[in-house]
């Protein structure tokens, strides 16, 4: 696959309230990584843009804003703080680029079937198990390898598990029995890291569906697919909003489609100051424990 031929542009101060990732086309205009960026990378279907909102080894909780035109990147808050996640040993940050499909959406008014939880109102996530980390609003061209099903608060969140196509083993996994053989013990970390992640934050062990146990790729692909029409609901204003804005420039016969200039009007007005906050003694810290015992040194 091709280099990317999306842009990021950063805005406000980092490690800031006010910091954002804004996301151009390869024509340097203004557009939303949630409804401007095809989900599909190739004709045939089986290539995927995934956003990374997360690199692996960091720790900050960056996030696709929805509440936001245009849905840059931002840092998720908690009672006024940048928030990050706790080091769980042996665990040190995010363990994967960490990331979102766009044009997906888990609708919190459908019941799925298969875990019966409802959707937690977010674009799907996405695991890039690969050599290589990437870069905060990168885009890269990915193959669906799995899932797990996380039930977060009561709320269906899947974690597609991923490759990048242009990783040196790609072409060694293509479907979910492959990551045990080429990434032994990956999946057994990745159910473990969902676990116990914020424990250190005072909340208990998270549940899965399924026992834990990862989805092939087949059903993997079909839950994407749901979502991505889940997202077209929402974008043609079939269903309500839900408090996310959908903005966009692409999206023909779309009611939120806006011309160019628009777009870049929202860019403009974006704030470009803030206040940075001292870096956290926790992202030194490592936890170890369980939900009954959780220590830090």
């Amino acid at each position: 696959m091709t280099a990317s031929k999306y842009q990021i542009a950063e805005r406000g101060a980092p490690n800031s309230t006010d910091y954002r990732v804004y996301f151009k086309n390869e024509n340097g205009q203004s557009i939303s990584p949630l409804h401007d960026i095809p989900l599909y990378a190739n004709d045939e279907r089986t290539v995927y843009n995934m956003v990374v909102e997360v690199p692996r080894w960091t720790n900050a909780k960056m996030e696709i804003s929805l509440g936001e035109g245009l849905n840059p990147i931002k840092q998720d808050v908690k009672k006024g703080k940048l928030r990050f996640v706790a080091n769980c040993f042996p665990h040190h940050g995010y363990i994967w680029n960490y990331g979102a499909f766009p044009q997906t959406w888990e609708n919190p008014d459908h019941l799925d079937a298969d875990t019966g939880c409802k959707g937690d109102n977010d674009p799907i996530d996405v695991l890039e198990i690969g050599s290589r980390i990437a870069k905060r609003g990168e885009v890269l061209q990915v193959k669906i390898l799995g899932t797990i099903a996380l039930i977060d608060e009561g709320e269906t969140d899947w974690k597609i598990i991923t490759i990048n196509v242009n990783d040196p083993l790609a072409d060694q996994v293509n479907d979910i029995g492959d990551v045990e053989t080429v990434f032994p013990g990956l999946l057994r970390a990745s159910v473990e890291w969902f676990k116990i992640y914020k424990i250190p934050d005072g909340k208990p062990e998270n549940q899965f569906a399924f026992n834990g146990d990862a989805k092939d790729a087949a059903f993997a692909t079909k839950t994407v697919a749901e979502t991505h029409r889940f997202w077209q609901q929402l974008v043609n204003k079939e269903v309500d909003n839900n408090g996310i804005s959908c903005l966009n420039t692409t999206v023909d016969g779309s009611p939120y489609l806006v011309a160019n200039d628009a777009a870049d009007e929202v860019f403009a007005k974006s704030a470009t100051g803030g206040n940075p906050e001292p870096v956290s003694e926790a992202l030194h810290k490592w936890h170890f424990g369980s939900e009954n015992s959780y220590s830090k040194l």
